[in-house]
């Protein structure tokens, strides 16, 4: 049986020697002033058998991680009827591009690309009576946690500087592709962006994608085949023009956030959450990418 404390701390130790920890997210102002050298991980098993190491009780902003947890509630509310309003392809694009969303007639590549997930918010606000407190009530619901709660700080300051995103709205609504105003839309999203978490209650809301679309209180989210495109939106876009390396080097679903966190599955064995503030040139944890390669590699475990 494998021993993932062992492996996971030895994965802490030898990345606190790593003199490259990235660059710490500097356009959302509120970010800028996380310490780069924070490092936290948590793994749970398909056994809810729980295993941390570093920083993984501090709180973070999940930021785009939040866009599979926002995917999962509108896939759960509107079923297939979501695709003919987003696509499913990889974008090889940064997430906040915005040529292929004019090029492609107002439909987003993905997802998980910022003007896809805004399409997300902007059903969920069509579906939902309170929004805001019902996204956050389904999170808190699939992590049993309700200490869970958005940062207002770091929304007012997304609001204050999204302009990509305001852009995006606009456009998507240029295309009839959003349906309420955009105002509204913006507000839902940079507040389920502006969700904070730790490393633990991050794995925890993972669990669902891992159990086949049962949280760990045993109650049915998504039905199979839902978790199962999921999982594969996550593999191939949950890292945007990086995603064919995650899959290469990890070979895990996954999705990053500018927060610094990463989470991942692996189906039936576990669900993993790294938080290390510093991006990569490409806006994903530096660390994260290096401690979760890492683990795949020691324990011999992946998709593939």
């Amino acid at each position: 049986m494998l021993n993932y404390q062992e492996i996971i701390e030895t994965i802490a130790s030898d990345l606190k020697g790593v003199k490259d920890k990235g660059t710490v997210a500097s356009y959302i102002p509120e970010l800028s002033k996380i310490d780069p050298n924070k490092f936290g991980i948590h793994l749970v098993d398909a056994h809810m058998n729980r295993f941390s190491a570093g920083d993984a009780e501090e709180l973070f902003s999940i930021q785009s991680i939040s866009k599979v947890l926002s995917l999962a509630k509108c896939f759960a509310l509107v079923g297939d009827s979501i695709w003919q309003r987003i696509n499913v392809e990889p974008s090889g694009d940064p997430f906040n591009h915005l040529a292929l969303l004019e090029f492609e007639n107002g439909i987003p590549r993905n997802p998980l690309i910022n003007a896809g997930a805004i399409v997300v918010a902007d059903i969920l606000v069509s579906n939902l009576e309170n929004p805001k407190a019902q996204f956050l009530d389904f999170i808190r619901q699939i992590t049993n946690d309700d200490s869970i709660a958005f940062n207002e700080k770091v929304a007012d300051s997304e609001k204050k500087t999204g302009y990509h995103n305001i852009a995006a709205a606009n456009l998507l609504k240029s295309y009839g592709n959003l349906k309420n105003d955009v105002d509204e839309v913006l507000d839902f999203y940079f507040h389920q962006c502006a969700i904070e978490m730790n490393c633990r209650q991050l794995a925890n809301a993972f669990y669902l994608f891992m159990n086949h679309g049962k949280c760990q209180s045993g109650k049915t989210h998504l039905n199979i085949n839902q978790v199962k495109r999921i999982n594969a939106l996550m593999l191939t876009c949950g890292f945007y023009d990086e995603a064919g390396d995650f899959a290469f080097e990890v070979g895990l679903p996954g999705k990053s956030g500018v927060g610094g966190g990463i989470a991942a599955v692996l189906p039936d064995k576990f669900a993993v959450v790294t938080w290390s503030p510093g991006l990569n040139r490409k806006g994903n944890s530096k660390l994260g990418m290096q401690a979760l390669e890492k683990l795949t590699t020691k324990t011999s475990q992946s998709i593939f």
